[in-house]
Parts: structure tokens; C-alpha cells; sequence
């Protein structure tokens, strides 16, 4: 299938045509990639969406001959400015690769030496390719620190990769894939660990090098919102072959491929939340590649499958409005008549859960780390002692059967108050009640029922499952420990919690290193589940998802709430997911609470300064929405020297609203503004002025309100906030 040539020759960058990729295994050979084709022109970013095991690394690794020793480009043709980059070896491919083709991986540390200081890392690419002085390519490498928005860019050059942060480190690496002023930029995932307000500034970035520098941008994703924002052209990649391409607007607009429609049929938008909308998972999972059916590659999972697409492969060809797709009824499909699959039941409306009683109440919990210098004054216990002083003064009460979700950038304290709740830190001050009983004490001394009754999900799977033991023993654990389950039911009840996180009962027997980390992800939830717990603490348990499996286990979550009254805190960055499924949020900066309430009553104004800025970076899965943008300054302070009066005060957009011009900001701790309905705003800015802010989103169906009957959260504050409030 030919490319569709929308512009001039001369502006054609990259030119995939009939590409084919296959991996040498014992047996023969598997074809990963087939029938591959797009183009990039100059100064345009395409982006190539699609779940896990679509081939959109694989696609990457090719155009830089990065397949490894049993992979090859089996058919096809990979052009760069019209070369053919296939069979390039040697001298020639790596001076190409290091010159005119860069790459930004999802994890930078494995693009960056962790024995080599950066500046000597990033001088490198200037002294080997442009055969450039030390001192001149030290001065070119500050000049792009810079336009990266680095701080102190030269002592930056001095440290190693460990000494910076994840964002940091991410900025490093795409200000070293710059210094050339490469053609082609290949971006794979870049901002998918980053915080929130980090990947705003970072896709500001990339839309900027794409106008200044003029790049053509490969950029890989299975975050729709984020392609929404920074693409001009998508591919969306399935089972290895690319099923549509066409303008962004035309793909979230019309989209004609049923994997397309399936896809953003999985994503919450901001302002949607789980008793007005449902989110729809796509049945089944990615074929591997020596498993295909012999039609359409995604016919299996399809709602509108028929013979033909059983029987013969589609080709992508060109349909309205210059989109290509891979089906034969493209034009025949109605997206606006879809109907869901019998096995997903629309979900009634959620009854009101502000009148139960608190199952968790917080009062002033604190939680402080020692940090040990290494004086001799230190050590000879003379010195001055420091503390991380990670959760400060937190109050709040979440009734039983509600969700309280819990936003703000990493090292803002979420983890850590969630890690104390549970037991895993000792709380340095406060209380903490759960179902009547104190569980500051030490964990070891709480009861079995109660251990039972609070359970939680980790972001990283791998720290709850033991290697040594099957999946289905490290599910069926709990159950035989809380005897939750009786002995001959153990199995059955394992498969079908296995078969709710879309697993199949073949996984029981499987080890956690045969699992993929999305797998893993959705064992850890089930073993969490598998006690049958009352509250359950659940820590950035879907960002590593693809959004059809991130769908299905927030659907669980909501299923398993309703049907068991669950209570859940809910950690994560992606605050459309927080608002889709939490009923109260709370937003947290450097320890604090700065904001607490509905969850409709925070994504709309009034709003903390922070949360207004939150807000503003959140990527829309809709390329029409117009939305504030509104971007911090510097990266969060240190815990261990926090700023005094408001934490916040040093990035603050808002402090000059002040009288005072933010003055009062800097020395006195703000009071808690009462917004009704137990909506607060911990900040010194008036209430008048609060009210008067602007929505951060202009569109009917995300403006965060709604008409709903009221809910109220008991945030409440501690006494020196109040005494301090009534001063004010």
C-alpha cells in the first residue's frame, strides 16, 4: 500500500514502506511486525499509539538496527531523506544514528552512564560527531540545558545521573539528542514516569524543538491524551500492523478502525466520573505473534466481525477524509451506535455514601525521617539533627464505602501517608483510626482481623510477589491466612479473581518472572482483593497499564466496591483517572494537604493555586479542548528545609493577587477557606479572589461540574490551623 503524500518530496524525513520485522527462534522465525507503512515529513510529530505487544518499540528498534542478534527487517523499506536504511552496518549506520537519527528512551538511565558525569556524556556527542573542542561543546551543551529548562545548567554538567531527578534526568536526554540537530528525534514513551506538571513541560518542549529546530518526531505512546496533545499524525499499531493512520483530529473525531473507537472508548475524560459514564475495556488481549488468526488480526475481539473477516486479511486503504484503514466495513460502522457486549453491564448510579460513618479518621498525622549526618559532630551526636519532614499536620475522614483519591507531584508525601496508614512507617505524631482502633502503635501488635481488613496495592508488583511461588499460591495466601475462604474452594475462588483481572485460570501455575509488568500489576491487585478487605490503599496501582487493561481493573475496583462496600484511598499522577473514580480528592504539596473535597468541587474553581496547576498539565485525550496552561517554576523543595509560611510560596503563580504581593505567603501558615460541603483551600489568597479564577478547562463535557445531589467530606483541620484561620 502506497504512503499518502501530503506534502513535497523534499520535506519526506522518514519513509516506512511494507516493513516486516522477524525474530529467529528455535523452530524457524516469527514475524513480530507486518505490513508496516507511514511517513513523517519535516517539522511533523507522528505519533504511533497502541497496547503493549502491538510492535511499536519493535518498529523503533528497526529504524536504528537495534533488533539484537535474531532479529532482522525480514520485507520492506526504511528510508531516511531518502536512503534506505535497511542492510546499513558498521561506521556508516552508527555516524547516522549518533548524527541524524536520536532517540529518547522511556527509562533514561539507559541512556545515561551511571559512572560518567553527564557533561562528559553529553560532550561526547558534540567531540565524536562534529569533532568539536571540549571547551566549545562544554559551552553548547550549557546553551541546551538551558533550552531545556534546566536549572543550573554547569552544575548540572558536574554531577552524576543518580545526583538529579527522573525529570532531570529525562531533559538530559533530549537535550543530548539535540545537539546535533538531528533530522529524525524517535521519542518511546519519554514521559511516561515523569509527574504530571514534569510531562507538561516536557511536551511543551517537544511541540517547541518541532517548530524551532524543524524535527521530524517519532513519538511512541499508549497515552492518548498525550498524543492528543503534541501530534499532528497518529498510527495506531495492533498485533503488529498498523490498522489506521490519519490527522489527530480525524482520529479522535471519527474514528474508523473498531480498535481505534475501542481505545478511547477505555480512557476516562476529565470531568467524567464512574455513576455518568462507564469505561469499556476491549474483550481479550494482544495475539502473540506465532499465535495470529489467519483474517483479521483483531476479528477475535471485534463487535462487528463476519465471515469475510475471518476468512481474508484487510488492507489498509484510504477511506474519508484521507484516513487509511485496515478493515473491510470502515465505512459501514457507526461508532455513535455502538452497543456494549452483553457480559458489560452499564452501572447504575452509586448511592450516596456522605452519611456513613468514617471507617478511617486522620487527625494530624505526622510522619518524620532522621537523617544522619556525617560530621564528627554527627557522629559523635553533637550535630545539629535533621528530619524529612514527609507528612505534616494531615487530617481527614473517609466515610465507609467511598473513595478518597490523593493527588500532587512525587515527594509531595502521598506514598509515604498511605505506607503509615498501613503500618509499613511508624507515624512520628498524630492519630489514626481505623474501624475504632488506634493503628499508629507498632504493625506487629495489630490484630489478625484487622490486618485482614486493610490491605494495599504497590506501585511496583515485583516488591509483594516472592519469586519462588506461583501466582495462584501467592493469590490463594490470604485466603488460607484470614480463612476467607473455605480450603476446597481455594482454586476456584483463585480462577475467578484470576478471570476478573482478565487473566486466564493458565496463569495459576505460572511464576511471577513469565509475567508481563502489566500482569504483575494485576496479580497484586487480586492478592490485595483476596482477603476481602474493608479499605483498601492502593498506590499508583493502574499507571502502568495499557488503557484497556487499566479500564478493566478500574472497572473491577468499582465493581468491587459496590458490591462488597470496599473503602479505597487511591494514589495517582493521572488525575482523569482520580476524578473518574474517586468521590472525594485531596491534593497534596510537600507534606501537606493544600485542597480537599468533592471530587467535582476540586476539578472545578475555586481551586488552590496548585491544583489550578495540576490541572493546566493534564493531558486531554482531545485535541479541540482549550485548556490554561499553566506551568511551575523549579522542581519541589526539600522536605528536610521546607519553605516557611506556605509551602508553596516559592512557585506560586497566584502570589501576586496578594495585597501584599505575597509577602505574608512567605512568613505566616495559611488558613483553610471554607467553601461549603466540606470544601477547603488551605492559602492565603481571599476567598473573593479564589472564586474569581477562571476555569483551567473551556469545554461543556469537562468543566468538572455537576448536578448531582451534594456530597460532603469531613476535611477537617488541626488546631493550630484553626487558631491561625480565626487569626486571619
Amino acid at each position: 500500500m502506497e504512503n499518502q503524500q501530503t506534502q513535497d518530496d523534499s520535506t519526506l524525513v522518514l519513509e516506512v514502506e511494507d516493513l516486516a520485522i522477524a525474530y529467529k527462534v528455535r523452530g524457524g522465525e516469527i514475524e513480530a511486525v507486518q505490513n508496516v507503512s507511514f511517513d513523517i515529513q519535516r517539522g511533523e510529530t507522528h505519533g504511533i499509539v497502541g497496547e503493549s505487544g502491538c510492535g511499536k518499540s519493535t518498529v523503533a528498534w528497526a529504524i536504528l538496527n537495534f533488533l539484537g542478534a535474531n532479529g532482522f527487517v525480514k520485507r520492506g523499506s526504511i528510508k531516511f531523506q531518502g536512503q534506505d536504511l535497511v542492510g546499513k552496518q558498521g561506521e556508516e549506520l552508527r555516524r547516522l544514528r549518533g548524527d541524524k537519527i536520536a532517540m529518547v528512551y522511556q527509562d533514561p538511565m539507559q541512556a545515561l552512564n551511571p559512572s560518567l558525569r553527564l557533561g562528559e556524556q553529553m560532550k561526547e556527542v558534540l567531540t565524536v560527531h562534529r569533532n568539536m573542542s571540549s571547551d566549545d561543546a562544554e559551552e553548547q551543551c550549557v546553551e541546551m540545558l538551558k533550552r531545556v529548562y534546566m536549572p543550573d545548567p554547569s552544575s548540572v554538567m558536574r554531577r552524576y545521573p543518580h545526583q538529579i531527578s527522573g525529570g532531570q534526568q529525562q531533559r538530559v536526554v533530549i537535550a543530548m539528542a539535540l545537539l546535533n540537530n538531528p533530522a529524525l528525534l524517535i521519542m518511546d514513551e519519554p514521559t511516561t514516569a515523569l509527574d504530571v506538571t514534569v510531562e507538561a513541560a516536557v511536551l511543551d518542549l517537544i511541540a517547541e524543538l518541532r517548530r524551532d529546530f524543524d524535527t521530524a518526531i517519532m513519538y511512541i505512546s499508549h497515552n492518548l491524551g498525550v498524543v492528543a496533545r503534541v501530534c499532528s499524525r497518529v498510527g495506531v499499531m495492533y498485533a503488529g500492523e498498523m490498522v489506521e493512520r490519519a490527522t489527530v483530529e480525524d482520529i479522535f473525531d471519527h474514528p474508523q478502525h473498531p480498535y481505534t473507537q475501542g481505545l478511547i472508548r477505555c480512557v476516562p475524560k476529565l470531568g467524567n466520573n464512574k455513576d455518568e459514564s462507564q469505561l469499556y475495556p476491549i474483550p481479550g488481549r494482544v495475539p502473540p505473534p506465532n499465535d495470529r488468526p489467519k483474517g483479521c488480526v483483531y476479528g477475535p475481539r471485534c463487535d462487528y466481525t463476519q465471515d469475510r473477516c475471518i476468512a481474508e486479511r484487510p488492507q489498509l486503504r484510504s477511506v474519508a477524509n484521507n484516513t487509511q484503514v485496515r478493515c473491510h466495513f470502515a465505512e459501514e460502522i457507526d461508532q455513535s451506535a455502538w452497543i456494549p457486549p452483553e457480559d458489560i453491564k452499564v452501572r447504575a448510579a452509586t448511592e450516596d455514601v456522605t452519611q456513613n460513618e468514617p471507617i478511617l479518621q486522620i487527625n494530624s498525622l505526622k510522619k518524620y525521617y532522621d537523617v544522619a549526618g556525617n560530621g564528627l559532630r554527627d557522629v559523635i551526636g553533637l550535630g545539629e539533627k535533621r528530619q524529612v519532614k514527609a507528612v505534616e499536620d494531615i487530617s481527614f475522614d473517609v466515610p465507609r464505602g467511598s473513595t478518597l483519591g490523593i493527588v500532587g507531584e512525587s515527594g509531595c508525601g502521598k506514598s509515604t501517608l498511605v505506607k503509615t496508614i498501613i503500618g509499613l512507617e511508624d507515624s512520628t505524631d498524630g492519630e489514626a483510626n481505623f474501624l475504632g482502633f488506634d493503628i499508629t502503635g507498632d504493625l506487629s501488635q495489630r490484630n489478625i482481623d484487622l490486618i485482614q481488613e486493610l490491605q494495599m496495592v504497590f506501585q511496583n508488583p515485583d516488591s509483594t510477589m516472592n519469586p519462588s511461588y506461583t501466582v495462584g499460591q501467592q493469590i490463594a495466601r490470604p485466603m488460607i491466612r484470614f480463612k476467607t475462604v473455605p480450603r476446597n474452594q481455594i482454586r476456584e475462588n483463585v480462577v475467578k479473581l484470576l478471570d476478573s483481572i482478565r487473566l486466564s485460570e493458565s496463569y495459576y501455575d505460572r511464576l511471577p518472572r513469565q509475567l508481563s509488568g502489566g500482569e504483575k500489576q494485576r496479580v497484586g491487585i487480586a492478592r490485595a482483593l483476596a482477603s476481602q478487605p474493608d479499605l483498601v490503599l492502593c498506590d499508583e496501582p493502574v499507571s502502568a497499564l495499557d488503557v484497556s487493561v487499566q479500564a478493566a481493573i478500574l472497572n473491577l475496583l468499582i465493581d468491587i466496591q459496590r458490591e462488597f462496600g470496599t473503602t479505597m484511598i487511591f494514589i495517582a499522577h493521572d488525575l482523569s483517572v482520580v476524578r473518574f473514580f474517586s468521590d472525594y480528592v485531596a491534593v497534596m504539596y510537600l507534606g501537606n494537604i493544600v485542597e480537599i473535597g468533592r471530587a467535582e468541587d476540586i476539578y472545578a474553581p475555586p481551586y488552590h493555586p496548585y491544583t489550578e496547576a495540576l490541572l493546566s498539565a493534564v493531558p486531554i485525550p482531545d485535541p479541540k479542548v482549550e485548556q490554561k496552561q499553566i506551568r511551575l517554576d523549579g522542581a519541589v523543595p526539600s522536605a528536610m528545609k521546607p519553605p516557611s509560611g506556605c509551602r508553596f510560596h516559592t512557585r506560586c503563580p497566584r502570589r501576586d493577587l496578594m495585597p501584599d504581593g505575597g509577602k505574608k505567603c512567605e512568613t505566616d501558615i495559611p488558613p483553610w477557606r471554607e467553601f461549603g460541603d466540606g470544601h477547603q483551600i488551605f492559602c492565603h489568597l481571599p476567598q473573593e479572589t479564589l472564586e474569581t479564577i477562571d476555569p483551567v478547562i473551556k469545554s461543556p463535557s469537562t468543566n468538572g461540574s455537576s448536578n448531582g445531589h451534594k456530597k460532603s467530606l469531613n476535611g477537617r483541620t488541626n488546631v493550630a490551623d484553626q487558631q491561625q484561620a480565626t487569626k486571619s
